[in-house]
């Protein structure tokens, strides 16, 4: 069976899989486009602290 001129099935599974995939990647940037961050919680602002002491320790 030849498909635009390719015979080899895994040759044209492969194109179609590649372009699927861009097509998604794109969706998936157009959805998420404008959605802001998230709020930063109490815990990782802490975490950070105890990280910034223990390297100006170290130094």
């Amino acid at each position: 069976m030849t498909v635009l001129g390719i015979e080899d099935t895994g040759v044209w599974l492969a194109y179609v899989l590649s372009i699927a995939g861009a097509a998604l990647c794109v969706g998936y940037g157009i959805v998420n486009w404008n959605k802001g961050e998230e709020p930063v919680k109490k815990e990782d602002v802490d975490w950070a602290k105890e990280e910034k002491a223990e390297v100006e320790d170290a130094v």
